[in-house]
Parts: C-alpha cells; sequence; structure tokens
C-alpha cells in the first residue's frame, strides 16, 4: 500500500487541526461565534471598569453584538474596544453607546439609536458615554449623608433625652388609668345595655303601639268630622246669631216694648209697683180668705 504522507506531515497535519479546535474552542467558550457573519464597528473609552471580551451589547435590553477586543491606545491614552454587531443592524448617525455597570461590577455595553437617516460605515468609531452605576450614586450620596450624620445625632440626643423625662413616664401611667377607665366604661355600657335596653325596647314598643291605636282614632275622628253635617250647623249657628243680634237691636231700640221694658224707668217702677200689689193681695188672701171666698150649704 503506498503512503501519501509522512510520519512527519501526519504529525504536523493532527498539530494545526488541534491548534484550530483549540481556537475556536476558546473563542465559543468566550460565547464568540467566529462563523456567525458581523460588521465591526470601534468605540473609544476613558475607562473600562468590568468590561471583558465577549462583553454582551444591547438594545433596549436586547443583545445584538459582543465586545470582540479591547486595546489601550498608548499615544493617545485611551481604550479602544472593537464591537461585533449583527450583519443586518445598521447604526443612525449621532447614535452613541454607553458603558453600564451593574451592582455586581459587571458591565456591558449599550447601544443608543438616533433618528437619523444616515448610517455610519463599517469600521467607523461611534461616540461613548458612561452611564451611571449604582455605586456612583452611592457615591454621589455620601457628602450629603455625612451632612445628614450630625442633624441625626441630634434628633437621636433629643429623643433620648425626651424618653428620659419623667414626665413621659407619668404621662404614659395616666394614659394606663385613662385605659382602665374606658375598659371599666365599656363594661358597664355592656351591661346596661344587656339589662336595660330590652326593657327600653318593650317600652318603645308599647309606645308605638298606643300611636298606632292614637292615630287610629284620629282617623277615625277625621272620618266621623268629615261625615258631620258642618255646613247646616254653620247655617244653623249662623241663624242664632241674626236672632241674637236681633234682639241685641231690640234691647237696644227704645222705642220697641223690649227697648222700653229695659230702658224706661217708669214702666219698671210701675211693673214694680205691680207686682208689690199684687203680692200684698196675695198674702192678704192668704191671711182672710173669707173676704174673698164665700162658702154655702145648701
Amino acid at each position: 500500500m503506498k503512503r501519501y504522507f509522512s510520519k512527519e506531515a501526519l504529525i504536523a497535519i493532527t498539530v494545526i487541526i488541534s491548534l484550530c479546535i483549540l481556537y475556536f474552542g476558546i473563542e465559543y467558550l468566550k460565547g464568540i461565534n467566529l462563523f456567525k457573519p458581523a460588521n465591526f464597528y470601534y468605540a473609544k473609552f476613558e475607562k473600562v471598569d468590568g468590561l471583558a471580551v465577549s462583553a454582551p451589547v444591547t438594545i433596549n435590553g436586547f443583545q445584538v453584538g459582543q465586545v470582540r477586543e479591547i486595546n489601550y491606545d498608548y499615544e493617545k491614552n485611551d481604550i479602544s474596544v472593537l464591537l461585533s454587531l449583527n450583519k443586518d443592524l445598521r447604526i443612525p448617525k449621532e447614535s452613541n453607546v454607553k458603558l453600564s455597570v451593574d451592582m455586581l461590577g459587571t458591565a456591558q455595553l449599550v447601544l443608543t439609536l438616533s433618528d437619523a437617516t444616515e448610517y455610519y460605515n463599517v469600521g467607523d468609531e461611534i461616540p461613548t458615554g458612561v452611564v451611571a452605576g449604582l455605586m456612583d450614586a452611592i457615591g454621589g450620596a455620601l457628602p450629603q449623608v455625612n451632612n445628614l450624620l450630625p442633624k441625626i445625632d441630634s434628633i437621636l440626643t433629643s429623643i433620648n433625652t425626651i424618653l428620659a423625662n419623667p414626665a413621659l413616664n407619668n404621662s404614659v401611667s395616666r394614659l394606663d388609668g385613662i385605659t382602665a377607665d374606658l375598659q371599666s366604661s365599656s363594661n358597664d355600657l355592656k351591661r346596661l345595655m344587656h339589662n336595660q335596653v330590652p326593657g327600653i325596647m318593650n317600652n318603645v314598643n308599647g309606645i308605638t303601639a298606643n300611636l298606632n291605636s292614637t292615630t287610629a282614632n284620629i282617623n277615625d275622628l277625621s272620618a266621623d268630622l268629615r261625615n258631620m253635617p258642618l255646613k247646616e250647623t254653620v247655617d244653623n249657628a249662623n241663624a242664632t246669631m241674626a236672632n241674637l243680634k236681633l234682639l241685641s237691636d231690640n234691647l237696644n231700640n227704645k222705642n220697641s216694648s223690649l227697648g222700653l221694658l229695659m230702658n224706661d224707668p217708669t214702666l219698671y217702677r210701675h211693673l214694680d209697683n205691680a207686682i208689690a200689689s199684687l203680692d200684698t193681695l196675695l198674702t192678704d188672701l192668704q191671711r182672710n180668705p173669707k173676704r174673698y171666698v164665700t162658702f154655702k150649704v145648701f
């Protein structure tokens, strides 16, 4: 059998294949897919805290690429980052990429797209910025916290002074007494409600029954009043009033008999004398009946 490769050639081919597998395996473990087509752009930062090769590049939280290389430029004293982005992604001009670091220190690049109609060419440099992380916000707030500490200490001292004041303990004791009195009053009210309210309700029910009965009687009285001959009664009253007025007019009229009787003193004296004579006659008749009555016996 004829041999096409010598032993040394086979060893070299094996080593080259092994190196290729090792390279692609390392890149794959880094999250870099060498077989996926991509466009490359550059971004320059002053600092890249926490940023590593294969760190994600996202738009609104969706990964559209990754960091391919990070290099330091010793002449310009800045850091150049090579971005590997999806082949179909087009980046409008005036867009920017920012470094964002989470609270665990892991960094990623956030790509913000603009509304421009012109686009960057592959290999162009994209403007950069830095998103303030949690630690930066905490660092910015520390001076304010330091300024607040003396005030907090003063407040705590005032609170301790108030708590140590005997008047506070006395007030708490009085509150305990007031609470006990309220509890006693509540118990008394419960007993009152249990013992007295049923009788009161019975009385109320009796009063209600009486009111119902009174209402029924009033209704009956109203019905009787509606059935009464009020018109005839009023007519009779009017007639009686007319007669009384006529009698009053006669009494006040000096020319009428009743007026003369009431107003003429001579007639009054004559009547008085006549009555006195009649009385004398009757008295004499009682005393001497024989003068006036004669009895004959046959």
